[in-house]
């Protein structure tokens, strides 16, 4: 197994009295997209800066390449950071942004133009060379951040929310572009957002943060669809949370007594343990469907319209504190007040400890 190329080691830090970082460790693979994801506060943003030299950490280590980088600056290290604000030189032309780090680093005119130009190529903005970012949209800026941050070929590249200042439509596509290109150059990305889609339109390595800690890690399908938190269950996408009591565990099958009575799974816990027990929406099944775990009857209370799907919200009519979320058919009839029966396929339910 190869070496990883970042390696976080048992980090901490805080800000005065306040923690904003509990013992993180975190190994980062050569070539992989990696998404910090968690809510504001997480310390995902933090752990990015601490990554990219602007933060020293108060404990703990920090290894680019083997070498400890943890205090090192970032003009020094082998990052580049690209901010959500793009951080573009108003007077200088696109050619010159992108190749700012080049001159910094001493690197002669005609080299860098030639560099310069190349990056842009990549990103797809080849005709920008001689333009001002004030004569570019939010998207083809982004880009041009992306170029600069991309001409001095460094080993990470740390991005800051940076499809935040972006509309929907746009953000969608630069997610594929940042996708492709990242590709294409086989960098490290290092990517914060508070974003589950597009964690999971780009991350092959999905961390979710929470109050300082890592919850999660793994491949975003692994992390979706067998979470192994209540907070990465309800983060990462949304689920309906059942609480439950285990009252039996036998030949790998978990019976947990809940709100809506008994229910058996495919799990271990030991038997009095309390649990919870989520199921993703596209999961359950607005009927009685035969073989599967009934879940009682609910009242709709609103149905919208995604386009290629409805979501619905139910409140158990066994529970008025359950509140069931699922995805139907676009073309499904069911309307606020109706009510209707609940169920899944127990292989579908994911079984967490509370």
């Amino acid at each position: 197994m190869s070496a990883p190329l970042v390696d976080i080691r048992n980090v901490s830090h805080q800000f005065g009295q306040l923690p904003v970082l509990k013992n993180v460790s975190l190994a980062i693979d050569p070539g992989s997209y990696t998404i910090l994801l968690g809510p504001s506060g997480s310390g995902k943003t933090t752990l990015l800066s601490i990554l990219g030299g602007f933060v020293t950490p108060s404990e703990g280590k920090v290894f680019i390449r083997g070498a400890d980088c943890t205090a090192v600056p970032p003009a020094k290290r082998p990052t580049t950071t690209v901010f959500q604000d793009y951080a573009l030189f108003p007077h200088m032309s696109v050619g010159g942004n992108v190749g700012f780090g080049l001159r910094m680093q001493g690197v002669d005119g005609a080299t860098r133009a030639a560099k310069a130009r190349d990056a842009l190529a990549l990103v797809g903005l080849a005709a920008a060379f001689d333009k001002k970012p004030h004569q570019l949209s939010g998207g083809q800026r982004q880009r041009v951040a992306l170029a600069r941050a991309l001409v001095i070929e460094p080993a990470v590249l740390l991005l800051d929310e940076p499809l935040g200042a972006l509309d929907l439509k746009l953000r969608r596509q630069m997610q594929d572009e940042l996708k492709a290109i990242q590709k294409r150059v086989g960098t490290a990305f290092v990517h914060v957002t508070h974003d589950q889609e597009e964690a999971m339109a780009l991350a092959d390595h999905c961390v979710v943060m929470n109050d300082g800690r890592i919850e999660d890690e793994g491949p975003p399908e692994r992390v979706y669809a067998r979470p192994k938190t209540r907070f990465s269950a309800t983060f990462m996408g949304e689920s309906t949370i059942l609480a439950g009591t285990v009252t039996g565990a036998e030949n790998g099958i978990v019976t947990a007594s809940t709100a809506v009575g008994p229910i058996s799974l495919p799990g271990a816990s030991p038997a009095g343990a309390t649990v919870a027990l989520a199921i993703r929406p596209e999961h359950l099944v607005l009927t009685e469907a035969q073989g599967n775990v009934a879940l009682g009857a609910a009242e709709v209370g609103d149905v919208v319209f995604q386009g290629s799907f409805k979501r619905v919200l139910a409140t158990s009519t066994l529970d008025p504190a359950l509140q069931f979320i699922a995805k139907t058919s676009a073309s499904a009839t069911v309307q606020a007040g109706d009510t209707i029966a609940v169920s899944c396929n127990a292989q579908d339910i994911i079984l967490l400890a509370d």
